[in-house]
């Protein structure tokens, strides 16, 4: 039997829209990254807890490697990439059942769950875990696009996929990124004052 590419994957327009919303929200990573208030080793966490439910190998490697590198026990990443949430303790279980959450619903996450989060962590660092979870899902339907490819060419394509699309997201990297890279230096860039007319 058959089995068919299963995996969330970008096509090429919501791809062009999540590089735009990714540079949008860079500013909110930084401001996470900086503020300390989400420990990194409980970053790790959330972007795992996100990975396991869209199953992107290669984040999955990553980011398991860089929690053991910062002292994450293996048996805790064991338990949470087979999303056993409930043996974590109560202050990390609420924001890795969130995360999980937002990977499940695509971001579109319920107000309830959103309310318990704030109230866990307080609004700020709420805020600050919401980057996290944007920026892993980037790098997760970027990586199964590429699995989708490489799937497509045994014989096994991604329902509702086309080539064209597979490669527009793969080879686009190297033409959006740059191009957003440009625009958020040039709207930065500070505008030259003119002098009104006497």
């Amino acid at each position: 039997m058959k089995r068919t590419f299963d995996r969330r994957i970008y096509t090429w327009p919501a791809f062009r829209l999540a590089v735009r919303q990714v540079f949008g929200q860079m500013d909110d990573l930084k401001r996470a990254a900086r503020g300390g208030r989400v420990d990194k080793r409980f970053a790790e966490k959330l972007m795992l807890a996100v990975t396991r439910v869209n199953g992107c190998r290669y984040c999955a490697y990553g980011h398991t490697r860089a929690a053991l590198a910062m002292g994450v026990p293996q048996s805790e990443l064991q338990r949470l990439l087979a999303g056993d949430l409930g043996s974590f303790p109560p202050h990390e279980a609420v924001g890795l059942a969130f995360a999980q959450h937002y990977a499940e619903s695509q971001g579109q996450v319920d107000p309830a769950a959103w309310q318990r989060l704030v109230k866990t962590y307080g609004e700020e660092t709420a805020q600050d875990i919401l980057p996290y979870l944007r920026m892993i899902t980037f790098g997760n339907l970027y990586g199964n696009t590429f699995d989708a490819l490489l799937s497509r060419l045994a014989g096994k394509p991604a329902p509702g996929s086309s080539l064209w699309s597979e490669l527009g997201v793969l080879f686009g990297v190297f033409v959006l990124v740059p191009l957003e890279l440009l625009r958020r230096l040039w709207s930065k860039k500070p505008q030259k004052q003119t002098r009104p007319a006497a």
